[in-house]
């Protein structure tokens, strides 16, 4: 950075230092977009014709959401005020660690988990603790466990884990709940829960009320395919979402955003069974890697994680090459599951990959 880049104005270096979120990288017009975690399929028509007709942009929207929240608590059973409604979960995260996390505390979470977990903390002041993830790619509870200190704060758990897709199972999350203290807050990120199809996840809804220290994160970003609009929601105790409420940016939920997310609980049958089409979609390409040989975990998200590690910028070049835009890391690639008509050419890429991959090497079930 040259002296004319640098300004004057007194920054906080930790803030100067951080790395802006970067997005999925954008794809051509003859390409498929795999990179961001997004439904493939368009709005239904219903959703399309709610946004349309909200068009009082000249008045701000309700600041609460107060319908989607009624809405959302007849859902699950509770009241209103044990919902909360931010733009988009990752929004829901940010007021929840400025809530209950500032300068000498930490939060604790999973690593690699999602990207956004650093940042957040990082602008609240507090410290992160990264613990690894095991060698199945999934939390590990016990480390988390025995991580947290006086000065822990917060946990973070993330099911399906973003970019893994692995699972927590219940049994093991209620082990974890029992062994932290009731004092300290855990978040229960959920973005992808609509997509688990394996009976022994954690499930957060079936916990509300139990715990009086767990919130728990959903969003209509994925599965509802809403990710343009950004509206997500908590659920949990009063106390806890009011002290996030109170760090919110005012407003920040548009009245179309919440339009399209009432519509979409209204047509929940149909996006389901897009949800189960994409869960099919991401079930057949994960065995079919298995058969080439690929070690790669069983997902439970919209995504398959293909753990490359040093080989991921090759991989994730000739994935390029082929069509295919997907989100590298530096432990591996995230790859969406996207429109039907991709699938061949993944697999296609994949079967090449993975023959070329250096012997022994983690990602690799041949011998």
């Amino acid at each position: 950075m040259s002296p004319t880049d640098q300004s004057a104005v007194r920054l906080r270096p930790e803030i100067i230092a951080l790395p802006a979120y970067r997005q999925g990288k954008a794809a051509a017009a003859s390409a498929f977009k795999l990179s961001s975690n997004e439904n493939p399929f368009g709005p239904l028509p219903g959703v399309i014709a709610a946004v349309g007709a909200e068009t009082a942009y000249n008045r701000y929207p309700d600041a609460s959401a107060s319908v989607l929240r009624e809405r959302l608590a007849a859902r699950y059973g509770c009241s209103p005020d044990e919902v909360h409604v931010g733009s988009g979960s990752v929004a829901l995260l940010s007021q929840l660690i400025l809530a209950a996390a500032g300068p000498g505390d930490e939060v604790v979470y999973s690593w690699r988990s999602f990207e956004a977990y650093p940042s957040l903390v990082t602008v609240a002041g507090a410290t992160s603790v990264q613990v690894p993830n095991r060698p199945d790619h999934g939390h590990d509870l016990a480390a988390m466990a025995a991580a947290i200190t006086d000065r822990t704060r917060v946990v973070i758990v993330c099911s399906p884990n973003n970019p893994t897709g692995t699972i927590v199972r219940a049994a093991e999350f209620e082990a974890f709940m029992a062994s932290v203290p009731s004092t300290l807050l855990v978040i229960l990120d959920e973005a992808y829960a609509e997509f688990v199809t394996d009976p022994d996840a954690v499930s957060g809804i079936s916990l509300l009320g139990r715990y009086p220290n767990l919130v728990v994160l959903r969003t209509f970003s994925k599965a509802y395919g809403l990710a343009g609009l950004r509206v997500g929601y908590g659920l949990g105790p009063v106390a806890i979402l009011d002290a996030a409420r109170a760090t919110a940016i005012p407003l920040s939920v548009t009245g179309v955003a919440s339009a399209a997310a009432i519509a979409s609980l209204d047509v929940d049958d149909e996006l389901m069974e897009r949800v189960r089409t994409i869960g099919i979609r991401r079930d057949t390409i994960w065995r079919a890697l298995t058969e080439q040989g690929w070690n790669t975990p069983a997902p439970q998200g919209n995504f398959i994680w293909l753990p490359t590690g040093a080989e991921t910028a090759a991989a994730a070049e000739a994935l390029g090459a082929a069509g295919l835009v997907v989100r590298p890391f530096p432990e591996g690639i995230r790859i969406s599951i996207g429109e039907e008509e991709s699938v061949d050419e993944l697999l296609r890429t994949c079967q090449d990959l993975v023959r070329n991959l250096p012997m022994g090497h983690s990602a690799r079930r041949l011998g």
